[in-house]
């Protein structure tokens, strides 16, 4: 067995309304081994992007314990959770956020900069890693010179680039037609299978759920349901 990447213990996340407090995250637990790739879903405001959040280290939870690599993120200084974050976890968002006016070599060497590991082995990393999904032709290109579907690929370079522990991914394929939305998804797996990075991936569209090693389902800020047979997830996946 892998070693666990990421251990979520009875996390609850707590709100302030006119009606009185709301658990957006209520008392969920989970562990995400090394070499696994898990899809969070549910209905919109089922507390799967609050709870995307908080295991980005980007909200602190109510109460309950986020670890990564064993480390407690509740323990941790504000410097030190920053930290973590450049280091350990990895993100692709829906809408990319590559900086643009780097090319896509540069914006991949971006993470690297950031915790000065950019040298020459890490910058052919990256043209390697560029070329592993099929950019090596768009090494120079600005985002703006790219497609949707090449951006997107760019940013998953990006997020793991640096050897992250964790890699979240939020709606990767919002913006992307079904095609590439699988070319993506697909190719983003292999990579976490690859790398063993724990990998978790936000999804409203339950048919990219073919490519992953089980599905976490939300609902009311519950964590309701546990896919993880393969005939289950395939199931899902086609809408049956």
């Amino acid at each position: 067995m892998s070693s666990v990447a990421l251990e979520v213990k009875n996390v609850v996340k707590t709100f302030s309304s006119d009606s009185g407090p709301i658990n957006a995250v209520d008392d969920v637990s989970f562990e995400v081994h090394a070499g696994e790739f898990v899809a969070l879903v549910g209905p919109s405001g089922s507390g799967k992007t609050t709870m995307l959040s908080i295991l980005a280290a980007l909200l602190t939870p109510t109460s309950g314990q986020v670890l990564i690599d064993g480390m407690d993120l509740a323990r941790m200084s504000d410097k030190e959770r920053v930290a973590l974050r450049r280091e350990k976890i990895g993100f692709t968002f829906q809408s990319n956020n590559l900086i643009p006016f780097l090319n896509a070599k540069e914006n991949v060497e971006f993470m690297l900069r950031l915790n000065n590991r950019l040298d020459h082995a890490s910058r052919l990393r990256s043209e390697e890693l560029l070329a592993r999904l099929g950019l090596e032709q768009r090494l120079k290109n600005l985002p703006s010179q790219m497609s949707g579907g090449q951006q997107q690929r760019v940013a998953i370079a990006r997020a793991l680039i640096h050897n992250p522990t964790l890699v979240l991914a939020d709606e990767p394929t919002a913006s992307l037609d079904t095609e590439r939305a699988f070319q993506v998804v697909q190719t983003f797996a292999a990579l976490i299978h690859e790398n063993n990075r724990a990998g978790i991936m936000v999804t409203h569209d339950l048919r990219m759920c073919k490519y992953v090693d089980r599905i976490l389902q939300m609902r009311d800020g519950k964590l309701v349901m546990i896919y993880e047979k393969q005939s289950e997830i395939m199931a899902l996946a086609k809408g049956e």
